[in-house]
């Protein structure tokens, strides 16, 4: 097998795809090494492929389109979705103003990009090429400059007006922009270097701190000012995107297609009104997969009126709302949506109590306080004695139900869940609001079972409803760092959809906090209102299925005290945007539940104006945030006196969401 000589950017958007290809000592079958590194400017990396020196590239998109018969390496890119931060125009005017702008030469994509937007804006500023890093200085008076890459940090705070460019694409086209890709002469890449491409990019984003922090400490080594190990780290896992999936595809394709069209590309042979092709290893791929006339700028104001009428939002519509609508504006939404739903201007609560029955867990999850691995002293399950008293004090407390959750314990067998059960519903009048899909995928998988065949034995005894425990964030992404040992998304949804099938109603919920970005956001949400949406096709006769979602939940990671000490924003504001824009994107889920329990009950009140009409729990008992550092409780009362404070009625109900008199 012969080494195919790689030349990569040396930006440090660029370190994930390939700096782990440096330590992974990647051979062939021959024993061969696969790779020969080389790093350079966009740019340069373009002219080695070009001349033949370079067997494969990170390719600028804008090189591409004149050397379309080059394989791609499928599923890896560098790209945005909405804004990027290192491709920005600076200067001392607005764009629009501008009657010259300078050129970093150091990528065509990117001068591309900007030739796009200027035609669609109809402006025609002079445009002139200078070396990489020379553009900032000399941005004077009416002179702006396109800067790219790792120049661009920090120029935000130093020029006061900064047009991110692929935040302008999004924002022309509500699609992302595909800045680069590896890229090959063809026949010469094997499975086993597309393999060891894509290793690569999986192993290089689990170590982004180190990444940023090596690069931080170049910056300071060259005396520059650096930003912190955060921004940076952040930098690749919220704002760079690394897959190269059908939504890139067609921002791809809407980027040639403008350009080519404005002539800031020539794609060789392409006469007007062909399609984009793109060669990917193994095949050729046509990467216009919905019609161009399907994407059109978008208005926050307009996709905020509407959701508040309703109205389905698009997957990029609910990005574009995540990321550049006024919080107060999607809380207003969210609340004319709210009170569409629920015009009686009245809040539900419910009492019920937290039982965690064991704390003995084989998931090893690293954002959880609360389990213990199997054989450990502290490990416990729950006696039947000491179960009984925590069901009577709920009954005497005016309790209706039981939040049954706990660890993956191995030594628990599917007749211990039948057993408690069929005890439960002979000995108290509560029903079981338990067990999340995880356990009951723990269940199957232990007694070799299918997931359909548990819950009918489980709910036979005496199971009554889900809670949507275990989603945490309902992309493998995040799934895969936070959680490596627990189910995938893929297989929590399936739970839920045999659990609809069934006439079983449950929860849903989403915990963010884990430096995941928008598009993890509402990957979660896409996947639940499709979900919402199969059970909801099997009404009869216009009535709603007793197998569905009745509620949404969403909290921020609490993170005091867990072996995963991210970095992230869990703020209120952020609760508040991420809670209102699940009142829009949801439509499909009649009830929002606000989150008091970790971030306090005044908190709770406004999230009753940004498109909850549920206050939760009383929570007489709960076990695994507090151990993360919540500790708020309240008693009905308080609940009551937090609903009337915030201008509702309170109404105590069941988890059916029938309205119950005290």
């Amino acid at each position: 097998m012969t080494t195919l000589k790689l030349w990569a950017v040396q930006f440090l958007n660029a370190r994930p795809l390939y700096a782990p290809l440096q330590t992974m000592n990647l051979t062939g079958s021959d024993g061969e090494p696969l790779f020969e590194i080389h790093e350079a400017l966009p740019s340069v990396c373009a002219q080695k492929l070009e001349s033949g020196e370079a067997d494969i590239a990170l390719l600028p998109v804008g090189a591409y389109a004149e050397l379309p018969e080059l394989e791609v390496v499928p599923g890896l890119a560098i790209a945005a979705r909405g804004k990027v931060d290192t491709v920005v125009v600076v200067g001392h005017c607005p764009l629009e103003e501008a009657t010259e702008v300078l050129l970093d030469g150091a990528s065509r994509t990117s001068i591309a990009l900007l030739k796009v937007l200027l035609h669609a804006k109809g402006l025609t500023p002079t445009l002139t090429p200078v070396a990489h890093g020379e553009g900032a200085p000399a941005a004077t008076g009416t002179t702006c400059a396109l800067v790219i890459g790792d120049a661009a940090f920090g120029l935000p705070e130093t020029f006061p007006h900064v047009t991110d460019m692929a935040a302008a694409w999004f924002e022309l086209t509500g699609l992302p922009m595909v800045f680069a890709f590896w890229a090959a002469k063809p026949g010469v890449l094997t499975d086993e270097h597309v393999a060891a491409l894509q290793a690569a990019k999986e192993r290089g984003l689990k170590f982004a701190e180190q990444h940023a922090e090596k690069y931080r400490k170049s910056v300071l080594a060259d005396g520059r000012e650096a930003l912190s190990t955060n921004d940076y780290a952040n930098y690749l896992r919220k704002t760079i995107r690394f897959g190269f999936d059908s939504y890139e595809r067609e921002g791809l394709v809407e980027f040639l297609t403008r350009a080519q069209e404005c002539g800031a590309v020539s794609i060789p042979g392409m006469a007007e009104g062909d399609t984009v092709h793109v060669r990917f290893k193994g095949a050729s791929y046509d990467v216009a997969e919905r019609a161009r006339t399907s994407h059109k700028p978008l208005s926050a104001e307009a996709i905020l009126a509407k959701g508040a009428a309703g109205e389905r939002l698009s997957f990029a519509e609910g990005l574009y709302l995540y990321d550049n609508a006024d919080l107060f504006a999607l809380g207003e939404a969210a609340d004319a949506r709210r009170k569409a739903l629920h015009p009686e201007e009245v809040v539900t609560y419910i009492i019920d109590r937290n039982v965690n029955y064991t704390n003995v867990c084989t998931a090893r999850c690293q954002f959880c306080n609360f389990y213990r691995p199997p054989g450990k002293e502290d490990g416990y399950v729950l006696s039947r004695e000491v179960l009984a008293q925590k069901f009577r004090e709920t009954e005497e407390l005016g309790g209706v139900q039981i939040l049954l959750q706990g660890g993956l314990n191995p030594d628990l067998r599917i007749e211990w869940y039948e057993d408690f059960f069929r005890w439960a519903k002979a000995n108290f009048n509560l029903r079981m609001h338990a067990l999340s899909p995880t356990e009951i995928i723990h269940i199957a998988h232990l007694e070799d079972l299918p997931v359909r065949t548990v819950l009918q034995r489980l709910h036979a005894a005496g199971l009554d409803s889900l809670p949507g425990g275990g989603a945490e964030m309902l992309h493998d992404d995040i799934r895969n760092r936070i959680s490596p040992f627990k189910n995938s998304t893929d297989e929590w949804i399936d739970v839920m959809k045999v659990a609809h099938e069934l006439g079983l109603k449950t929860t849903c919920t989403m915990v963010f906090g884990f430096q995941e970005t928008a598009e993890h956001a509402l990957v979660h949400m896409d996947r639940l209102r499709e979900t919402q949406d199969l059970a909801l096709s099997r009404g009869v006769d216009g009535a709603v299925p007793d197998g569905r979602f009745t509620a949404f939940i969403v909290w921020p990671f609490q993170a005091a005290g867990t072996s995963l000490r991210l970095r992230d924003d869990t703020s209120a504001w952020r609760y508040l945007r991420m809670q209102a824009l699940a009142r829009l994107y949801l439509d499909n889920i009649p009830n929002i539940q606000v989150s008091w329990p970790t971030l306090g009950p005044e908190i709770g009140e406004v999230a009753l104006r940004f498109g909850a009409n549920d206050f939760g729990s009383v929570m007489i008992e709960e076990n695994v945030v507090s151990q993360a550092g919540a500790h708020f409780m309240l008693t009905a009362e308080q609940i009551e006196h937090h609903i009337r404070h915030a201008g509702f009625t309170p109404s105590r109900r069941n988890m059916q969401y029938d309205r119950l008199t005290a």
